[in-house]
């Protein structure tokens, strides 16, 4: 049998001060380098996975710079930004870079791994001597070896070669020369000790016992357990995680090739391989972020194995990439048949699992309760009996904070003063002459763990009134934790009378009234003060009824659960006298005995021995205050002496305390006691305390059997105590159990596994006149075999009759039936759960291995909170983090508990030393339970919430956690370790051909989809304009015909009109443009000319100039005057990748291009000419160009995708004016009518609107440059309202612009006089998925303004075709569907009710217009698809452009964008490819011509979608998900850097949330995508790159993570 009778005696603690010589100190050796000239640490770089990303921002041990900033503070590089610029605009330009100049240190001396320069850990060389391994100073190497250990260290530390390289170089210098080299696992070395180290391990032992004398509480510890845990890290070599990193505050100006142009985006570099192509000649390279030691090629560094790596992508981030495994991603399924549930994966279990194969146990029967002759009827007919016979007796000696005995109260004053208080209670308090209480209310006594005598009063006083108290904790600040859920219980418990004592109420929080202040949560109280004045003599006739005990509550006593939620546990009159019967009993309590409380007495053991039984017995109890434990912990021993106590009533932590300062008294005495009550036997670390105790104290008189265990529960009181033998006790027992078989449930003695044990100590026999079983935890209450753990069941007149008025739970709880496995019930009296878990032993002696409020059930397995904080403290906690300060709870993600353990860290550990001391908890943790920890997070000292009396409020504490209010200042996050549960990855199926899915939607009922706008021959267009294929012509026939119509409005930021032009002045400007550009241009018909303006009137004549000239316009975006240096390399770029022969602009941009600025940022030498158009000659045109065909190119529309993809787009005369006709017909456009367009010029629709349709249209444009709306948010709406429009087009960051700015102000805008209930449709152009929430949010904001609900839609268009959809003014509302995300991940659409979970609505992007085709295609494949499907939307229309003229970056990839053919079906007709993913949907709804109408959807970019698990995902959808997941993320972009997900979030509060944010974004990510987070990145809000369209710029984002160009505030790697 694996238990052992033992005495507990001194050979039960065994000694590991050698052993703890051995706790690992692993530091390698750190770093140094200087950096402008100063020197400081940096953290070792990992050898198995070093971090990826940015490098850790942290400056250790650096001075204070010149200027008195300190380090920490940061420096932020906003000049690049430019001046006076905010809001949204600030975030249109791209990032600034920023490059580190590194200065070649000075050489390092050689150092063992085990050593550390300057400091940190001390003895290392004590250790490394003991570990057998010897100093590299000892042995004779020759110098050329010794030089070459140099040239490695200099490399290591400037991280040209990674930890793991160094350490296989090295070993292999060293191997002929150390047989031992210390990177040798210690284990194995601990058997060639050398000798001679007993000096070493003397001095660690010693140091390690100084340092312990600063510890409090070490109620967890046990040698044994530390012995484990040092075994069990010695099994993992020396293996690190990536450090996550932290801003570091000094930074340099990087010089100009390193910023990434805006709007464009080469390549990126393929990561996974580390071999990146040369870039195309146009783009800037990027320098290297790190620096790169002088003699290096500046283009490529090479990675410790000789891969070239393009210098963009930082070393450490490939240093990480050489060291992870990479698991081949599954392609994505290219059909497939599901029935879309998803599950999730279930545990199977272990075929080898232990199962339980014992006997079923039957119900164990404690001793009879015996009967006494005068056994009083009740507790207050016992208080009567003392009160009145033995007035002088003593109850109660209270101490103070110098263990000086304050006050001794007697019976007879216990006696008279609760009478006193109960009269008073019930005649002197009334409202409304009405008596404030009657026999039965609830009564709150409020009273400080330093005033036991005032609350005894307080307790009898109400039992004599018929009062019911309820004991709770002194609340302090209104944010006590906790104290909102006790407010709850004293509300659902109708409280509304707070007892305590006049100096408690003074120290209460006061309001400005003077009254005490109503806490959060609570109900109103009346506080009232029991000291004596305040009391009345009860009247000579009135004396109060001891009725005998009954079946009425007597009391409640408060408990919190495991969630935090608070309970009252309800303790009948005759419950609590039957347990002051059998704690007598058990306990051989005799009259008059004294007795030392260490414990709070107000609830639990504390109020059972020290107010209850001890009056049933007028014993005298000596109440030792927490305040004096805090001063002097030997308090309780020395009362014990002096007072001769026969009994104490401790905790394992009180043992801990004294035991820590027993030196200092040497003539304390035990000898007195005949039990030391061990309130918290049942706690599985008590054992040590125990032993340990009894070790020290067995010289000063402490016998080992008066040491007594006892285990108890608020539900079932005490459940089992330790007898001593004159007791009947039997000899104490010992268990040694093995943790993988408990944590099935299973009790086996630990024989192979010596590392994952668990002693237990037994808590002695039940509780007479208790019958106890075991029962299974979960569900029905089978009884448990003999060797299977279970939950502890009492039946007993003893125990707690209900939770107060929660009926539900109290059934589950408090009226169990306990069956046998055939079902049949044990006994037809209800059991009550204890919440232990545990078993009985032989003797039918009890064990408890938990509780079930620590318990956590991961995989199907259970782990107790309490054994996973002993391991975690067993890893040389001291240096790190406090003792006592560790909370572990476990937190459900994706179905499963996951296991979090939080710690305070010491103010003066170094970042290095706690992720190491974290990274080795995981390891330790992970040995002996065999279960991962899913986060590790530290927090700053004395930050955690506190229990009343000491200790971490744990329930608080993962509240805190959950809602992100922890603030830890480190996480450590492993989900990839710890969730097993994700659904599998999808894999390809064989292949389907296009020709099968056909006939498989056919047979389905689907049809296939396909849409078309109206047909626009059929449509009779009477203007005049639509006979011209030229909008050249146009304009000169409406110069013609109505020269002074007005075309264009411009408005300035005050809303004034600064220019305007009617149909002949623009003709005429754009003659002289021509004019110019021939004779001062010198230029040929089909030469390329840029136009680089700012938004007005100049940029719409120059084009026409253009038109006129037979030149081909390319519209370009002006440089920013103060962000030269970022936003004028892409003017350059697209000016010769156009090849532009001519440039066109105003004199102030000619003179910025040819600035000394610009010439630091670009090659100014090989700007093509320059013509400013301000002063241009009036001359006639001779004639003006006419293109041979409509098949000519019009203009070139450039632009930059998503994907940092620069293409120009061939626009023809055909296609122009198709465009235009197209729009024309669906918004009604006329000469009569007046559109608003606030959209920026240069490309796609916003150009068309801005330039091309008033012309062809005859319509009036005002035009309202959206830079305009940063000095003034309301320029556009009251532009809208003023000139009454009907139709407006905008973007989405004017409508974020707004709907941000204006959103308190639209009262003021009312008041002004703006109206918007004229607009009938409100257009955002954009090229992705309508953005839902903001257009509803923007409509709902401005109702009260009077715009129609009705009015705001989206437009959808792309590079091949700029208009696609775009509502109109006539047809159906833009409809919203709701679709199944899990089903769109696998390119298939299932529509779904609203508020489903898992839904995702999607907004119709518009109507198709007059002459688009549209057909939903496979991506692969290029077959049609049905209705049911995610696919790539194709197109065919008279306005597709003809072509790239070329794409900047990826030219091969687009051949087949224009001129693609189904691969099946209609294989006649020419489409091109958007590389937009959409689906089209018949709706219920009748369009212009009658027929249904089809709806479009777009869903996102092809390009931008994520493949993860076999999977499709859209960004956007995740980023929803994290932006939802705490109030300050105000703005989330994600991309894939090789296998890993990345998650950037910009922080919008203080730094100190940072890190709160790193586990809720990985929370959510993972409960609602199924997907593990491998980096989030947290940075300054305005990082994310968003371009002018509003759309984030993801790829560039990605190119400045592996830049290291973002200064985040936190990088955390989730590994």
């Amino acid at each position: 049998m694996f238990f052992c009778n033992t005495t507990q005696g001194g050979e039960g603690a065994e000694k590991t001060s050698a052993l703890k010589g051995q706790e690992g100190c692993t530091a390698t050796a750190s770093r140094v380098r200087t950096f402008r000239g100063r020197r400081y640490r940096r953290a070792p770089a990992p050898p198995e996975a070093p971090a990826p990303g940015p490098p850790p921002r942290r400056v250790l041990a650096l001075p204070a710079p010149p200027g008195g900033r300190r380090p920490g503070l940061r420096r932020r590089l906003r000049g690049a930004r430019g001046p006076g610029r905010c809001g949204a605009a600030r975030r249109f330009l791209p990032l600034p870079a920023r490059r580190f100049r590194a200065l070649r240190p000075r050489p390092l001396p050689v150092l063992p791994p085990g050593a550390v320069l300057g400091g940190g850990c001390g003895g290392a060389r004590a250790m490394a001597a003991e570990r057998g391994g010897c100093s590299l100073d000892a042995v004779p190497l020759p110098p050329e070896v010794r030089e070459s250990l140099a040239e490695l260290e200099l490399e290591l530390s400037e991280g040209d070669i990674t930890q793991k390289g160094y350490e296989k170089k090295r070993a292999k210098l060293l191997a002929r020369y150390i047989p031992l080299v210390q990177g040798v696992d210690p284990s194995l070395q601990a058997e060639n000790r050398v000798p001679g180290t007993s000096q070493a391990t003397a001095a660690v032992s010693k140091q390690q016992k100084s340092r312990s004398t600063n510890s409090r509480d070490e109620r967890f510890r046990s040698d044994v357990h530390t012995e484990a845990v040092q075994a069990a890290l010695a099994k993992y070599k020396e293996r690190k995680m990536p450090m996550p990193s932290k801003r570091r505050s000094v930074l340099v100006h990087s010089s100009v090739e390193t910023y990434t142009p805006p709007d464009n985006h080469s390549a990126p570099p393929d990561v996974t391989t580390g071999l990146v192509e040369h870039l195309h000649h146009e783009r800037p390279q990027l320098a290297s972020v790190r620096g790169v030691p002088r003699g290096f090629n500046s283009s490529i560094l090479e990675t410790a194995d000789g891969v070239p790596v393009n210098s963009r992508v930082s070393s450490k981030i490939q240093q990480l990439l050489n060291t992870l495994k990479r698991p081949k991603r599954p392609p994505l399924k290219e059909f497939f048949v599901d029935d879309f549930e998803e599950l999730l994966e279930v545990q199977q279990p272990d075929p080898n699992q232990p199962k339980p194969e014992g006997n079923q146990m039957s119900v164990l029967k404690g001793e009879p309760l015996g009967v006494v002759t005068n056994w009083p009827p009740s507790l207050l007919a016992a208080l009567q009996r003392w009160g009145t016979t033995q007035p002088k007796s003593p109850c109660l000696t209270a101490l103070d904070t110098t263990g000086k005995a304050i006050y001794t109260l007697t019976y007879g004053k216990l006696w008279s003063r609760s009478l006193k208080l109960a009269y008073t209670l019930l005649n002197k308090l009334t409202t409304r002459n009405e008596p404030l209480l009657k026999p039965g209310d609830r009564v709150a006594l409020v009273f400080p763990n330093s005033d036991p005598v005032m609350f005894m009063v307080a307790f009898y006083g109400c039992l004599l009134a018929e009062l019911i108290p309820v004991p709770i904790e002194v609340p302090l600040t209104r944010k006590d934790a906790g104290s909102q859920q006790i407010g709850f219980l004293l509300g659902s418990c109708g409280v509304t009378l707070a007892l305590t004592t006049d100096a408690c109420q003074k120290g209460l929080p006061k309001a400005q009234t003077g009254e005490v202040v109503t806490f959060k949560g609570w109900p109103r109280l009346i506080w009232f003060v029991i000291d004596g004045k305040h009391l009345a003599k009860p009247a000579k006739d009135w004396h109060p009824q001891v009725r005998d005990a009954s079946a009425e509550i007597a009391y409640i006593e408060y408990k919190t659960s495991k969630e935090g939620s608070t309970v009252g546990i309800t303790i009948s009159h005759a419950s609590m006298l039957a347990h002051c019967h059998a704690l007598t009993q058990a306990c051989g309590y005799s009259e008059a005995e004294t007795l030392t409380n260490v414990l709070d007495f107000k609830r639990d053991a504390g109020l059972w021995h020290g107010v209850l039984t001890s009056v049933m017995n007028r014993m005298h109890v000596i109440s030792i205050p927490y305040a004096l434990m805090k001063v002097n912990p030997l308090s309780w021993i020395q009362k014990v002496c002096s007072y001769k106590a026969r009994v104490a009533v401790v905790k394992s932590r009180d043992m801990h305390w004294s035991l820590l300062a027993q030196r200092d008294q040497r003539d304390v005495s035990l000898s007195s006691l005949r039990m030391l009550i061990v309130a918290d036997g049942a706690n599985p670390w008590s054992i040590s305390s125990c032993d340990a105790f009894l070790n020290v104290f067995q010289s000063r008189g402490l016998r080992p059997e008066v040491i007594c265990p006892c285990a108890s529960s608020s539900e079932a009181l005490t459940v089992a105590i330790r007898r001593p033998p004159e007791l009947g006790g039997p000899p104490p027992g010992k268990a040694v159990l093995s943790m993988n078989c408990l944590s099935f449930g299973v009790i086996r003695v630990d024989t192979e596994e010596k590392l994952s044990i668990l002693t237990v100590q037994d808590v002695g026999q039940i509780m007479p006149g208790a019958n106890v079983c075991v029962v299974k935890v979960d569900g029905t209450p089978y009884l448990c075999k003999a060797d299977e753990v279970g939950e502890i069941c009492v039946n007993s007149g003893a125990t707690g009759m209900a939770y107060f008025g929660l009926l539900g739970i109290t059934k589950n709880v408090f009226e169990a039936i306990p069956v046998t496995a055939t079902g049949v019930p044990v006994s037809d009296q209800p059991f009550t759960r204890t919440g232990l878990l545990g078993f009985v032993g032989p003797d039918y002696l009890v064990f408890v291995v938990g509780k079930l409020d620590g318990l956590m059930t991961v995989s199907g397995r259970r782990h107790n909170a309490d054994d996973v904080v002993a391991t975690a403290l067993a890893v040389e906690p001291m240096k790190f983090v406090y003792r006592g300060r560790i909370a572990v709870f476990s937190v459900t993600v994706l179905h499963d508990d996951r296991i979090v353990l939080v710690a305070e860290q010491r103010p003066d550990a170094s970042e290095e030393d706690s992720f190491q001391w974290m990274s080795r908890v995981l390891q330790a943790i992970d040995s002996i339970h065999q279960v991962g920890v899913y986060c590790l997070a530290l927090v700053p000292a004395n930050t955690l919430p506190k229990a009343p009396l000491g200790g971490i409020h744990v329930s608080e504490t993962k509240q805190r956690f959950l809602e992100g209010a922890l603030h830890p200042c480190n996480v450590l996050m492993c989900p990839h370790t710890c969730v097993t549960n994700l659904p599998k990855p999808r894999q390809k199926q064989p292949d389907v051909g296009p020709a099968s899915m056909i006939v498989g939607n056919l047979v389905a009922g689907k049809r296939i989809a396909q849409a078309s706008g109206r047909d626009v021959t059929q449509l009779e267009d009477n203007d005049q304009a639509r006979k011209f294929l030229y909008l050249a012509d146009v304009l000169q026939w409406r110069a013609q015909t109505t020269p002074d119509h007005p075309l264009f409005l411009l408005l300035n930021s005050k809303g004034t009109v600064t220019s305007t032009a009617s149909c002949i002045q623009l003709h005429k400007r754009a003659e002289r443009v021509a004019v110019a550009l021939m004779e001062k241009g010198r230029l040929n018909v089909g030469d390329h000319v840029a136009l680089v303006y700012p938004p007005g009137v100049d940029l719409i004549a120059t084009f026409y100039g253009c038109l006129y000239a037979g030149c081909i316009p390319i519209t370009v975006r002006p440089p920013h005057p103060q962000n030269l240096a970022t936003t004028l390399p892409t003017v350059k770029m697209i000016v010769e990748v156009s090849k532009s022969a001519c440039i066109l602009t105003t004199q102030v941009i000619m003179k910025l291009l040819k600035s000394k600025e610009a010439a630091a940022a670009v090659d100014i030498k090989t700007w093509p000419t320059i013509l400013d158009t301000d002063d241009m000659p009036k001359k006639k045109l001779a004639n003006i160009f006419r293109p041979a065909s409509p098949d000519m190119l019009a203009y070139l529309d450039f632009s930059v995708s998503t994907t940092g993809i620069l293409a120009g787009v061939k626009m023809s005369h055909a296609a122009t004016s198709a465009l235009c006709r197209s729009i024309k017909l669906q918004c009604e456009l006329y000469p009569s009518r007046q559109i608003a367009i606030c959209l920026d010029p240069y490309c796609g629709l916003g150009f068309a609107l801005w330039c091309l349709c008033s012309v062809y249209s005859g319509h009036q444009s005002i035009l309202v440059p959206p830079l305009e709306l940063e000095s003034n948010v309301s320029l556009w709406l009251s532009a809208v309202s003023q000139y009454k429009v009907r139709v407006t087009f905008c973007s989405y960051s004017v409508m974020e612009m707004c709907t941000k700015g204006l959103g308190t102000q639209t009262d003021m805008l009312r008041m002004k006089g703006v109206n918007l209930s004229c607009v009938r449709t409100c257009m955002v152009v954009a090229e992705e998925r309508p953005r839902i929430t903001l257009t509803q949010s923007f409509s709902k904001l401005f109702k009260d303004l009077g715009l129609s609900a009705r009015a705001v839609s989206t437009t959808f268009g792309c590079r091949v075709n700029v208009a696609i959809c775009l509502q109109g003014t006539a047809g159906p509302d833009p409809t919203t569907v709701y679709v199944d995300m899990r089903a769109l991940r696998h390119d298939r659409v299932r529509l779904v009710e609203r508020g489903s979970p898992h839904s995702l609505p999607l907004m119709e992007s518009g109507k198709i217009l007059p002459g688009v085709k549209v057909i939903i295609a496979h991506t692969e494949t290029k077959g049609p698809l049905g209705d049911s499907h995610l696919g790539e939307i194709w197109v065919s229309s008279p306005h597709n452009a003809t072509g790239y003229y070329t794409v900047y970056g990826e030219e091969a990839l687009h051949a087949d964008h224009f001129t693609a053919r189904l691969s099946f079906g209609d294989t006649q007709t020419i489409w091109a490819r958007t590389g937009y993913l959409g689906f089209l949907r018949r709706t219920e709804l009748t369009d212009a011509s009658g027929e249904r109408h089809d709806a479009l959807y777009v869903v996102g970019s092809l390009d931008e979608t994520l493949e993860l698990r076999g999977m499709r995902y859209h960004p956007i959808d995740i980023e929803t998900s994290v932006i939802r997941a705490h109030k300050s993320i105000a703005e989330c972009a994600v991309f894939t850097w090789t296998n890993l997900l990345v998650v950037v979030v910009e922080l919008e509060g203080s730094e100190q949330e940072a890190l709160d944010l790193v586990a809720l974004v990985t929370n959510v990510v993972l409960e609602e995508h199924y997907l593990i987070v491998g980096v989030v990145v947290i940075v300054d809000p305005g990082v994310i790159p968003i371009n002018s369209r509003g759309e984030k710029q993801r790829m560039h984002l990605r190119d400045g993570f592996l830049a290291d160009q973002l200064d985040p505030i936190y990088v955390a790697y989730n590994m």
